[in-house]
């Protein structure tokens, strides 16, 4: 069981999201940053894809009620245990009545905004449509179908064995992506794209973009140039998923995010490509973003790194953890 003792705003409990009822009307959700939940969960010796808290504001304070192994991805946001520092990025040993507490993430030359609370058997919340993760739009799913509270009480699942004493190097480290020094993205021109105006296209790819206050996990809207179509239009509402950039009239553009709804009318002119959606949603509000132009063969490339990272993270702990038993 984990106690909530401080919770600033909107501490969900995430897993890797709601597959397969995009029909239904019912939006993904899931982690904005899912290589920090997978990684949080090869260390511990969990499913990949088990239930964790996800922090985007902070301070953070939970009181473990029993002994657990945990980790914390995601943003460096210098963990203590009882007031002792802990590493990021680490499998640590917490006895019961121990208190952990997450402060404000740390500048860094690849800031990140979201933290991960990652327990061994992971976060044991019902599954509602096949996921743990709370959809906020529909109130449903993870703890009681909202953000989390002070003094919530969350279940934890059976853990299968101990796991402290390893850690992983953040593949924002590892695998990072940029442009003249700021943190990129990687994009592929979108069904409108042509319909916007040469101008449009040069600003879409050479301006550093801003991630304005009006963001959220719905999605981030940018501030900069403005995007305009050589003619106006105006389309029917259609699905859109995750990455999708679409340019309202006043042309600042929307990335729709991890709880996005399922169809819109915007016009798009790109999407980001699935492999940095991780990238993207660890983009902390005021910092500014670079678009890179791929191919489809560069965007499977860019997942097959992806993987590539996971499954050294795996070999890692593997090789580890062997090492230990000996």
């Amino acid at each position: 069981m984990i106690e909530i003792i401080e919770a600033a705003a909107l501490a969900t409990v995430q897993d890797l999201g709601r597959v397969g009822a995009l029909n239904l009307g019912v939006g993904l959700a899931g982690v904005m940053d899912p290589m920090a939940l997978s990684a949080g969960n090869i260390l511990l010796g969990n499913e990949e894809g088990a239930a964790a808290i996800e922090i985007p504001l902070f301070p953070f304070t939970v009181r473990f009620r029993q002994s657990i192994d945990f980790t914390v991805t995601g943003a460096d946001c210098a963990p203590s245990l009882d007031g002792r520092p802990v590493q990021p990025w680490f499998a640590c040993r917490a006895e019961a009545g121990t208190t952990l507490t997450l402060s404000v993430p740390a500048a860094a030359a690849w800031p990140a905004a979201r933290a991960y609370l990652c327990v061994a058997g992971g976060v044991d919340v019902p599954l509602v449509l096949g996921s743990r993760s709370t959809q906020l739009r529909g109130s449903f799913g993870g703890h009681l179908g909202r953000p989390l509270r002070n003094g919530d009480v969350v279940p934890t699942g059976v853990a299968k064995g101990t796991a402290s004493g390893i850690g992983l190097v953040p593949p924002s480290l590892d695998i990072p992506v940029s442009v003249d020094g700021v943190p990129a993205v990687r994009v592929l021109p979108a069904a409108e794209y042509e319909a916007f105006t040469p101008e449009a296209h040069q600003r879409l790819w050479s301006c550093a973009w801003r991630i304005t206050p009006q963001s959220d996990r719905y999605g981030f809207r940018l501030g900069g140039d403005e995007l305009i179509p050589t003619a106006p239009l105006e389309l029917r509402s259609h699905g859109i998923v995750p990455g999708v950039i679409q340019v309202p009239h006043g042309g600042q553009p929307i990335i729709q995010m991890r709880d996005a709804q399922p169809s819109g009318g915007y016009p798009k002119i790109g999407v980001v490509i699935e492999a940095d959606l991780w990238r993207l949603g660890q983009a902390p509000i005021g910092s500014r973003i670079r678009f890179l132009r791929c191919t489809w063969d560069e965007a499977l490339d860019a997942g097959a790194a992806n993987r590539r990272w996971l499954e050294k993270a795996r070999r890692t702990v593997s090789i580890l953890a062997d090492r230990r038993t000996v």
